[in-house]
């Protein structure tokens, strides 16, 4: 299945930037980079081959989600402008509420309704509360009863964000659920910090805090691990080992060299490979 789905992807004129799955969370990752068309047409037969082969009836995972292809964000780049961005997301939610026969709802800078640019707003409930859900609130296209089979989903436009688990020497999900609570925004954490206690214990044999770093410039990286070590530290465990799911931006590298290493003019032409590539010695002397 996963095979087919990364297929669907491969196209003329798109990159395949990651793609990774893992049992507990029962959840794949698919990053593309591209121009506007191919990149909607690649979306477009992923998307349709996932409709067609994944049944969430029988589905089971730690991660929430409310549709086999839970969510789709189109994330600018360079010089983009979000406004195409927010046209994609648009243009694609057309298409997946008439082609797929999916609810869909808009989401952060694509989001049509104030209450709905939070992901986990949207959300809420799940898969198997979409029924009573989208009977009092209808999605912003497509039909107003969820797909028997996939449910669901979630279409956006957004800044990058950092995509970060953190993995505790313990077992107890209780101690998970509280330093994700000490760590979220929400509940007055970190700013920028979105964070769930995952329970990963059959493949791990311990417990995740699994986090998006959305404002990944006012609450850098090493701040939020240091944060999570001191709340689970406090709570009688501590960090095991960390995980980023799909990609990070370049600033988080440079984030983590000046935090922990005090490198405070680190720059990429001081990595050997880098260098390299860029070729450009006048500038470096």
């Amino acid at each position: 299945m996963l095979a087919r789905i990364r297929r669907a992807a491969e196209a003329a004129g798109v990159q395949i930037l990651d793609f990774e799955a893992d049992p507990d969370h029962n959840r794949s990752v698919l990053t593309l980079a591209g121009d506007a068309e191919p990149l909607l047409s690649a979306v477009q037969r992923t998307m349709t081959v996932a409709v067609d082969t994944i049944d969430l009836t029988r589905h089971q995972g730690t991660h929430p989600r409310i549709g086999a292809v839970d969510v789709v964000p189109f994330v600018p780049l360079d010089d983009t402008p979000m406004e195409e961005a927010v046209a994609l997301a648009h243009r694609l939610g057309a298409w997946a509420g008439t082609q797929l026969g999916l609810p869909v709802f808009f989401y952060e800078a694509a989001a049509l309704h104030a209450d709905r640019r939070n992901l986990a707003d949207v959300r809420r409930g799940q898969f198997e509360g979409l029924a009573v859900r989208l009977g009092k609130h209808p999605p912003d296209v497509g039909p107003a009863a969820p797909h028997p089979l996939a449910g669901a989903v979630a279409i956006g436009a957004r800044r990058p964000l950092i995509a970060f688990n953190v993995y505790l020497t313990t077992d107890d999900l209780a101690i998970a659920r509280a330093v994700a609570r000490a760590v979220r925004a929400s509940s007055g954490g970190l700013p920028g910090v979105k964070a769930l206690a995952m329970d990963t214990r059959r493949s791990r044999g311990q417990v995740q805090v699994s986090m998006n770093l959305v404002d990944y410039p006012t609450t850098p990286l090493p701040i939020v691990l240091e944060r999570v070590r001191a709340e689970s530290r406090a709570r009688g465990t501590d960090v095991a080992s960390t995980e980023l799911v799909g990609l990070m931006p370049a600033q988080a590298v440079e984030d983590v060299m000046q935090h922990y290493i005090a490198l405070q003019d680190f720059r990429w032409h001081r990595v050997l490979e880098a260098a390299l590539r860029e070729g450009d010695w006048d500038e470096r002397g």
